[in-house]
């Protein structure tokens, strides 16, 4: 037996199939696709059996990848769990009449069940067992209610006898029989859920959100690596490396395994070796804030306020061919494009998704990458600071407007379930986030690790040195920089962050510096997001991507040189 769970967006299907399957999960690739799902075992007495948590969808008439990949799953399933948030019962119908006309076995899980209560609605779930003709469960996934008797009604699961040939008539006539609705004085939520997704109120509630959250992930990613990965790697990792490197006397593995160790031991971590940068980077600079991230997103997501922030950011998005949705791929890119070039596999169109993707790796820096330029730049004023990141959105919304007016294709209206706020469960809380962090290790680190030994082995064969000699006019003449520049541009392929760092001891202006720095960001992603740039857009889109990064690199630095002459 093979059991899927399938429901619309935001319905907390992965919160139940969380209840119904532990901690015991794997997630994978759909088959010649890069949609992933999830997978677990659930136990039917002494048996275990597959169950899948498929992509949310509100129509088996797919509009995109994700819901392409949930239509497929149905077809091979042996039993659907059909999740439905009872508190919008008649629109989440419209997909479990497609469902049913698939005459495959059907369980009906009522999910949000206590929600129902506090909004004054009542559905009669037996009536509605006896107008469908399958089970019909009354479920609550963060409390564990009607779970039992849900697993207990899967081997009793059947195909509905219920005709229809017309879906929303059908709905209309049931609605009237099984639910009823009483009058309920608005709640502080209630003000909440109205306040913020109001235009007028949410845009500058939306902001205020975006600025605390950013403070925080910085805040508790500071933390972390000051009082976890800084002492484990000044005193136990960096004296090792050191005892290690006269060992290895081979000049090209040195190279590839240490790099260049200053004869002092000082930024060891910074001689973009496999063992030095190729471990700290990862692990001391890039995991903390990604756990930070990760933490606040959570938050965001598990409460239920990321649907509003992409509704109230829907209009925005628009000017540039996109909708609402595009904006979390936005804001997962500000703690790692990698989670944000990936999350664009949700859009609908592939205008859409190659717009999102480009965009991200444009003028999207990474948390890493942002601290550093806070860092770097923040001594010579916040002023500055903020006219980085101002450059970054002109560049963000003019390329935008033009790459919408050049690129065919259909950007469609944003479709997306808004949740009501709802209180966070710890437990699923940090069974998420360690999905995330895992799956960073999984995709990501590998790739910087080959990035490193790629660099590595250019650096010693010379081809880098060559390379910044062929791209010294344009760094140079155009974008007004010195010649040591050079170096740190070559090394923002790998990592931008160690790039802007390297930045600092050049006695760079504070107009270099703000040149550079935007460079650096717009230019080309570094290798891991570059890789999985490839496996999102294929090599044809990326080629285009690429070729669109680097005229806007030279446009832009060679503007930048000009207008900045008071600086």
């Amino acid at each position: 037996m093979k059991i899927v769970l399938a429901g619309n967006p935001n319905v907390g299907k992965s919160a139940l199939f969380n209840r119904l399957t532990g901690a015991d999960v794997i997630v994978s690739n759909y088959a010649g696709t890069t949609v992933e799902f999830t997978q677990g075992e659930l136990y039917l007495g002494e048996v275990k059996v597959p169950i899948i948590d498929s992509p949310g969808s509100y129509s088996l008439d797919a509009t995109n990848k994700a819901e392409e990949v949930t239509r497929d799953m149905i077809k091979e399933a042996d039993t659907i769990i059909n999740v439905i948030d009872s508190t919008n019962l008649e629109r989440n119908l419209f997909f479990t009449m497609q469902l049913l006309a698939q005459k495959r076995n059907v369980v009906i899980a009522l999910n949000m069940w206590d929600e129902t209560a506090h909004k004054g609605i009542h559905i009669d779930a037996q009536k509605l067992h006896t107008i469908l003709g399958v089970p019909v469960i009354p479920v609550c996934a963060i409390t564990a209610e009607g779970i039992k008797k849900l697993v207990e009604s899967i081997p009793r699961a059947k195909v509905s006898s219920y005709h229809s040939d017309n879906y929303w008539k059908s709905i209309g006539e049931i609605i009237q029989q099984v639910q009823t609705l009483t009058h309920r004085h608005h709640t502080f939520k209630d003000i909440l859920e109205e306040i913020t997704i109001h235009p007028i109120s949410g845009i500058p509630f939306a902001l205020a959100v975006l600025a605390l959250s950013l403070f925080t992930v910085r805040g508790i990613a500071e933390s972390i690596i000051s009082m976890v990965f800084d002492p484990f790697f000044e005193k136990i990792y960096t004296p090792l490396i050191l005892k290690l490197a006269p060992s290895i006397q081979n000049p090209l593995l040195s190279q590839i395994l240490m790099g260049n160790i200053p004869t002092d031991g000082s930024k060891l971590m910074d001689s973009l070796g496999l063992l030095t940068t190729g471990v700290y980077i990862p692990i001391a600079e890039v995991f903390p804030y990604l756990i930070s991230f990760y933490i606040v997103l959570g938050i965001l997501e598990d409460i239920g306020y990321l649907p509003r922030l992409a509704v109230i950011m829907d209009a925005l998005m628009h000017k540039i061919g996109l909708h609402g949705t595009s904006f979390i791929s936005f804001i997962l890119g500000m703690g790692c494009n990698i989670p944000g070039v990936l999350s664009t596999r949700i859009l609908e169109s592939k205008k859409e998704r190659f717009l999102t993707a480009t965009l991200l790796a444009i003028s999207i820096p990474c948390m890493a990458q942002l601290s550093m330029v806070v860092g770097v730049l923040g001594k010579r004023g916040m002023q500055y600071v903020a006219l980085v990141f101002f450059i970054l959105f002109v560049i963000w919304m003019v390329l935008g407007m033009i790459l919408n007016k050049c690129i065919k294709g259909e950007s469609p209206e944003i479709m997306l379930e808004i949740p009501p706020y709802r209180r966070i469960n710890v437990n699923f809380f940090l069974k998420k986030l360690w999905y995330r962090l895992a799956h960073f290790i999984k995709e990501a680190l590998p790739l910087v690790i080959i990035g490193i030994v790629f660099t590595n082995v250019l650096y010693s064969l010379g081809i880098i040195t060559k390379l910044g000699v062929v791209f010294r006019p344009v760094v140079v003449h155009l974008w007004g920089l010195t010649d040591k520049s050079v170096i740190p541009l070559m090394i923002g392929i790998l990592r931008k962050d160690i790039a802007i760092g390297m930045l600092a001891p050049l006695l760079l202006t504070t107009k270099q510096l703000i040149i550079a720095c935007v460079i650096l960001t717009v230019y080309f992603p570094c290798m891991a997001s570059f890789i999985i740039l490839f496996k999102e857009l294929g090599l044809k889109d990326l080629i285009k991507s690429t070729l669109l990064m680097a005229l806007v690199a030279i446009t832009i630095g060679t503007i930048l040189n000009i207008v900045l002459f008071r600086i």
